[in-house]
């Protein structure tokens, strides 16, 4: 069984992390209130980030990490951004280096 890690936005802005085999499923329970908890009070909620398939203790893993992660990462991972999700892995600032001598 193929499961996904989901990231959806919510209407105050802050995004919400979970994993599930049927996401279009999911993000309907999420939109009509019948998934309690989180996003119930933070609806209407868009999905914004779906990671390919993976077994599910896997997706549970990568589902824990990415809700550790700070904000900033989290955007650079919705943009598809790698590069940046890998400086701020490594504890980089979040300036870009300066380019005079």
């Amino acid at each position: 069984m193929h499961v996904h890690v989901y990231i959806l936005k919510c209407a105050d802005g802050s995004y919400y992390i979970g994993h599930s085999d049927d996401v279009d499923k999911r993000l309907h329970q999420h939109q009509s209130g019948i998934f309690p908890g989180y996003t119930t009070s933070r609806r209407p909620v868009e999905l914004v980030w779906v990671s390919e398939g993976v077994g599910r203790y896997e997706a549970l893993a990568f589902e824990q990490q990415i809700k550790r992660w700070s904000r900033a990462k989290k955007e650079a991972l919705i943009r598809g951004d790698w590069e940046r999700v890998s400086q701020l892995a490594r504890g980089k600032s979040s300036k870009k280096p300066d380019s005079t001598p």
